[in-house]
């Protein structure tokens, strides 16, 4: 990354994280990364190749099957949310007492605020580089302490042949919570099924619904990244700002109660008997004029139906609808 990145490395972290550790960053840093195998040997120890995943200040990066993992580092500034999240973590207790205090100032002072320090480019920062993109999307995750929330709409730049899935990694068991949305059509392609089984073996919680209208990612209350084009790799926003971040948080919470659990039993079809015959003659290809002959109902209350039934199922297309309710087990 360079000299300028050694540079706010050692100006953003010193004194925070131990010397020792600051020095195998800045060396990872100035070698743009190293094959995770020779990883040890390069940094002085497997204990500090350990302690700087667990700290969220590099992680490991596969480029497929053909090529070696590396030991990659994170961005300056990345690194130090990360290591103000875990000491945040570790000094809950103190944490718990500031905000009694700050409460109880409010009530004293109600006109004070906390100061705001933070411009708008840190609050909110566009980034367009994709090499960049990439990385900060892979290093985010290091910055989640308590939840790990995910969003993908199954948007891709090229044909989905390998898995690209980036399961939780296993310091999160027992203390971060990792939960995903998945847009349906990735669980009903081979690869993408296949990417969301290794993420749920590795502990997450997995969630679909027909649409998803953009990507998320989303470390506790504290980081978000959005994407500005629907694969986000040409353009995306990275947001610190404690409202907007809330607000995607609720914004998850609201689509996650409506979705299904991946893997988990269909939910009995909520289809009133007459659509549920609509529904069986859709599947068989008949028209809206031949379903209404045959049911003994006009055919605008065929359609009528028609339509809440696609509604439900998140398709407008008869066949796609009628996939999704046999896979859902609405229809044997």
């Amino acid at each position: 990354m360079g000299i300028d990145a050694e540079q706010a490395a050692k100006r953003l972290l010193k004194d925070i994280v131990p010397g020792e550790l600051l020095t195998a960053y800045t060396q990872l840093l100035a070698q743009d990364g190293c094959l995770h195998t020779e990883a040890s040997a390069v940094l002085g120890g497997a204990e500090l190749v350990e302690a700087l995943t667990d700290a969220g200040m590099a992680h490991v990066q596969s480029s497929g099957p053909a090529l070696p993992p590396r030991l990659m580092p994170v961005s300056p500034d990345m690194a130090l949310q990360s290591t103000l999240a875990d000491l945040t973590r570790r000094l809950v207790a103190d944490q718990e007492r500031l905000l009694t205090g700050q409460r109880r100032m409010a009530e004293t002072h109600p006109w004070a605020s906390p100061a705001v320090d933070e411009s708008n480019d840190r609050l909110v920062r566009i980034i367009t580089d994709r090499e960049e993109i990439g990385n900060v999307s892979r290093a985010l995750i290091g910055a989640a302490r308590h939840d790990w929330i995910t969003m993908d709409n199954g948007y891709v730049e090229r044909p989905m042949d390998e898995l690209t899935a980036v399961p939780p990694p296993p310091s999160f068991a027992g203390h971060v919570r990792c939960r995903a949305l998945y847009e349906t059509s990735c669980a009903e392609h081979p690869v993408g099924v296949k990417t969301i089984e290794i993420a749920v073996e590795a502990g997450e919680e997995a969630r679909l619904l027909p649409r998803i209208g953009m990507k998320m990612k989303l470390a506790d209350e504290a980081i978000a990244m959005l994407p500005l084009t629907p694969t986000g790799m040409s353009g995306a926003l990275l947001i610190r700002s404690s409202v907007i971040v809330a607000a995607l948080r609720e914004y998850f919470e609201l689509l996650w109660e409506r979705a299904i659990p991946f893997g988990a039993a269909s939910r009995e079809s909520p289809l009133n008997p007459l659509q549920q015959q609509i529904l069986s003659m859709l599947v068989e290809g008949l028209t809206d004029a031949s379903i209404a002959k045959r049911a003994g109902v006009s055919l605008s209350t065929v359609r009528r139906h028609s339509a809440t039934i696609r509604d439900k199922l998140g398709f407008d297309h008869h066949f796609a609808a009628g996939v999704a309710a046999v896979r859902r087990g609405w229809i044997k």
